[in-house]
């Protein structure tokens, strides 16, 4: 009977505040582990290209998350080339207008954060 009482409550909270443990539910990107987490993948994105360039994010187009033992941030950002270097120290880098030069494309990260570990990892990266 505990057991029945205990998890009645808890599905009722979850169902109460609209969070459901391992349920994807939309993401704020002004929310301080959704940044922390993007930055994480565009940098690990900039480690993997073979482009002497950085890339960085020219629009977020969406943000959600998951409960999974942590928080897995899922994040749909337009991304595009800007002019400074990789090896640049402190530069201010902006995207270029022309399109030739910016060449965006569209990005999907995944990002696994178990914050009490210091622990992030790219658990996802799909980009065209």
């Amino acid at each position: 009977l505990k057991m029945f009482v205990f998890l009645f409550l808890a599905a009722t909270f979850a169902i109460g505040t609209g969070v459901m443990v391992g349920g994807v539910s939309d993401g704020d990107i002004n929310d301080e582990g959704a940044k922390k987490a993007l930055n994480f993948a565009v940098d690990q994105h900039n480690s993997r290209t073979n482009d002497m360039y950085l890339r960085q994010v020219a629009e977020v187009v969406k943000v959600q998350k998951q409960v999974v033992a942590g928080i897995k941030y899922i994040i749909t950002v337009k991304m595009a080339r800007t002019l400074c270097r990789k090896n640049g120290t402190g530069e201010e880098c902006t995207i270029p207008e022309d399109p030739a030069q910016a060449q965006p494309y569209q990005c999907k990260f995944g990002v696994w954060s178990r914050p009490w570990l210091k622990e992030m990892t790219v658990v996802e990266e799909k980009c065209n």
